[in-house]
């Protein structure tokens, strides 16, 4: 075989992306929270960047028609000005493309220009009954953990019974339950005997919250009816011989076995209900999170109007003393660093303006095809695929699926982040238009919530609905659909009357 080394010349077009498409993409995929940081962290990195201070513009979610109006009015009594910059994108789009080759013959203080600020058009801020409490967003509230530590130590136990009780405290989950841990691994751990593990175990087990530090879900039930219903010997049998009937509602088995008529049954099952499951879930760590919405979308008279929410993101402009120090600076290396800030500011900003724009143009989209998802709500969302966006935005799927990923609208029927209004196509009979997947969800869950729960709707009845209402789906998506929602097959939802 003839290995050889040859040079030669070969014609091909590729796509090399320039540092500021680079910029765009990144800032683009970001959500809102990453965004302000990432801004910050520029603010720190880059001297020629400078965060400008402007007062507040605001359009009440409230009254917005007023608002725009009274707003309006006023820059109509205002004396005519010196006209504003013009934007970016048309102002210097040609500039750009021309900047790098030229170097320093490429006039800088004419290219930033226009770049001084960063766009700032209606701001919106929401009404105070949007915003979350005061209590939910400065409360400490103590842990389960805190607080069972807390009772530890307010109990007569001496040292070594103390060491015990934070090592088993240690070892309860979230939910209240001591998990993973047998009595003999904690008495190696703590050096005492399975006896003493034993009896400490017992006086943590009366600490609040009741059933606490219970290993089985009949041992946290049992703790509680000894406390709360201490003569009640049916449910303590209930609990101890018939939880799995009771889980799959088989009352006539839980009927026979502790001789109980209906009524008596139901009582007994209602005292049951009142117990928790679990008894950590009041000291749950898990904070609410309050989400800031990228965009509003506010009715105006019949019309639909998208605003970008840049309340709380910081305006960025150009740094006056590091334009001067260009003019100043003909040449070295300090001319090159000089150029070398401002080129990444203005693209920053540049990339900022960009972004938004892109966020608000595919919103626009969005709304136009979900216009009965607005009118009446999620039961009327239209089927809709990327591709439908894209093509009537003119970008590419990937950027508009970077659009929707982690962005939020605040629409009049609540907030959604903007993946949302993507659904997949569920098959209508025929003349009728086709369904999304998200409204037939919705359906679904509609009919269970209104089913007769001593007799529950089973999927394939679901399914003759649907049918009869046009809906073509069949019993397993139903089944996937229920599931995905978290709601458990007809013979686990089927109660007692």
């Amino acid at each position: 075989m003839d290995i050889r080394q040859e040079l030669g010349t070969k014609l091909q077009q590729r796509l090399i992306p320039t540092p500021q498409l680079q910029i765009a993409i990144r800032l683009l995929q970001l959500s809102r929270l990453e965004l302000v940081e990432e801004i910050r962290q520029q603010l720190d990195a880059n001297p020629a960047l400078e965060e400008l201070e402007i007062p507040d513009t605001t359009v009440s979610l409230d009254a917005p028609t007023r608002e725009l109006d009274e707003t309006a009015e006023a820059a109509e009594a205002r004396p005519e000005q010196t006209p504003a910059p013009r934007d970016p994108d048309d102002l210097h789009a040609a500039n750009e493309a021309d900047s790098m080759s030229r170097g320093d013959s490429m006039d800088w203080e004419k290219f930033i220009e226009g770049y001084s600020t960063f766009s700032h058009g209606p701001q919106v801020r929401v009404s105070n009954d949007e915003y979350p409490s005061v209590e939910a967003t400065v409360g400490n509230r103590s842990s389960l953990t805190d607080h069972l530590n807390w009772q530890l130590q307010l109990s007569d136990m001496p040292d070594a019974s103390r060491l015990v009780g934070e090592y088993i405290i240690g070892n309860i989950n979230e939910d209240g339950y001591l998990v993973d841990v047998t009595d003999e691994e904690i008495a190696d751990a703590t050096g005492a005997t399975v006896q003493h593990v034993r009896e400490v175990l017992a006086r943590v087990r009366n600490f609040d919250p009741p059933g606490v530090a219970s290993r089985t879900l009949g041992e946290c039930l049992l703790a509680q009816v000894e406390l709360r219903f201490p003569d009640n010997h049916k449910l303590r049998q209930m609990i101890a011989n018939h939880l799995p009937d009771l889980e799959k509602r088989n009352f006539a088995a839980i009927a026979r076995g502790l001789k109980l008529g209906h009524d008596e049954l139901r009582d007994l099952i209602a005292e049951l209900q009142s117990l928790e499951p679990r008894p950590g879930r009041q000291y749950s760590s898990d904070d609410v999170i309050y989400i800031q919405p990228d965009v509003y979308v506010i009715k105006v008279g019949d019309d639909y109007m998208v605003v970008v929410n840049d309340d709380g993101l910081p305006r960025l402009k150009i740094s006056q003393f590091y334009e001067k120090t260009l003019s100043r600076t003909t040449t070295g290396e300090a001319r090159d660093f000089v150029k070398e800030k401002l080129r990444a500011a203005t693209w920053l900003i540049k990339s900022i303006n960009q972004r938004q724009s892109t966020i608000r143009r595919v919103t626009e989209s969005i709304m136009k095809f979900q216009r009965d998802f607005l009118e009446n709500g999620v039961e009327h969302l239209r089927p809709l695929v990327l591709r439908e966006v894209a093509d009537d935005v003119g970008m590419h799927e990937s950027t508009v699926s970077r659009v929707t990923t982690n962005k939020y609208v605040h629409t009049p029927r609540g907030i959604f982040e903007l993946k949302f209004f993507f659904n997949s196509r569920i098959t209508a009979a025929w003349g009728i238009e086709d369904h999304s997947s998200m409204s037939v969800k919705t359906r679904i869950k509609t009919l269970i919530d209104g089913e007769n729960t001593a007799s529950p709707l089973s999927d394939q009845e679901i399914v003759q609905i649907l049918g009869k209402e046009g809906v073509i789906i069949a019993r397993r998506t139903v089944a996937k659909y229920r599931e995905a929602m978290g709601i458990a097959p007809s013979s686990r939802r089927k109660e007692l009357k």
